[in-house]
């Protein structure tokens, strides 16, 4: 089955990148010490004072390609009243080095800042894509639920990855993340395939303690509760009022429920499943209501862990590619927890 079979050719078109004169974040390096005017989105604001009681906006804005600090000098006030975290503003300023960090100074004229509404943009400056071929991508997943041999199990995943056309569509689209991890147009679809291929992996080393059939269908389902926590937006990644009252792991549980009373697979099976999902978080301080119990949901929370750690690892290694820096160690970064070695190795692999 291909892909344009089941999904419109418009909905491909958003996985494409757009070219743009305007400069990225990840790019300001290259213009240090000179005036740009750029796209960029609010995603915070503080007035706030110097020591000799001259008022000045501090504001964090970002695009698909990271965040920059900036400060506004001379119509502080004025932009503090008006602007508000998420709007979409094209900003003139002065890239400069301070504190040990890029920092754009907006300029003078008031005019320096202009909100910007829907349409004035390209929404692709603030949503990353998935750079792997989404119908690759979705034949490797159904290769996976082709190869599972419990008629009842393989239903179910039928119906969440073949029969639900508007889950499927969704799924294709979700991100797995709003900054954390495969945050980008396609990142489910990447992170859960990943995670069933190392699962697979795995599996072949403890063959005689894990049912290969739940650790696969666990690696495709653990995240399916995104699909309606997140949503993509004109000006991002944001979290939907579902997401937010009940978050992803009690969506996919309902969501699971569901395809299983249509299929009418045993609630046994269906509680395996249910607790890889529950239990992937691994503990109750990361968000998981109870810790994995089965072989297949303990292999299944590492290797999820270890798949969006590697991905983060990735994506600050490509930042700094980017942005052609020389650096030989990252910026600290929350989600891990540490700094990273840039390695800058000839034959990488090797």
């Amino acid at each position: 089955m291909q892909l344009k079979d089941l999904i419109p050719k418009e909905f491909l078109e958003q996985f494409k990148m757009t070219e743009t004169k305007e400069p990225f974040v990840h790019q300001f390096e290259k213009h240090m010490n000179q005036y740009i005017e750029t796209t960029l989105k609010v995603r915070s604001k503080k007035l706030q004072e110097s020591k000799d009681q001259k008022k000045f906006l501090l504001l964090t804005l970002e695009d698909k390609t990271g965040s920059v600090r900036a400060v506004d000098w001379y119509n502080a006030e004025f932009n503090d009243n008006r602007l508000k975290e998420g709007d979409i503003i094209r900003v003139k300023g002065k890239v400069v080095f301070f504190e040990e960090r890029i920092q754009l100074n907006v300029d003078k004229p008031v005019d320096s800042i202009k909100i910007l509404p829907d349409g004035e943009y390209d929404p692709n400056r603030f949503v990353e894509t998935v750079k792997k071929d989404v119908e690759y991508l979705y034949r490797k997943l159904l290769n996976f639920v082709d190869s599972i041999k419990d008629k009842e199990i393989k239903a179910v995943l039928r119906e969440f990855f073949v029969n639900d056309k508007e889950f499927l569509k969704k799924f294709l689209k979700a991100p797995a993340g709003m900054k954390v991890h495969h945050a980008y147009l396609g990142g489910l679809l990447e992170h859960s395939v990943s995670v069933a291929e190392m699962c697979d992996y795995a599996w072949r080393m403890y063959k005689d303690l894990v049912n290969r059939d739940l650790l696969i269908a666990g690696a495709l389902l653990h995240d399916v509760g995104k699909v309606y926590e997140y949503e993509v937006t004109s000006k991002g990644i944001e979290v939907t009022t579902e997401g937010e009252l009940r978050g992803h792991i009690t969506i996919g549980v309902v969501l699971l429920w569901e395809k299983a009373k249509k299929v009418g697979i045993h609630d046994e099976k269906v509680l395996e499943l249910e607790h890889m999902i529950i239990s992937h978080h691994g503990e109750l301080e990361w968000g998981s209501p109870i810790i994995p119990k089965t072989p297949e949901a303990f292999l299944l929370h590492h290797v999820e862990n270890l798949d969006a750690k590697m991905s983060r690892f990735r994506e600050i290694s490509e930042k700094e590619k980017k942005s052609d820096s020389n650096k030989s160690w990252s910026d600290y970064d929350r989600n891990l927890g540490r700094r990273i070695f840039l390695r800058r190795l000839g034959n990488k692999g090797e």
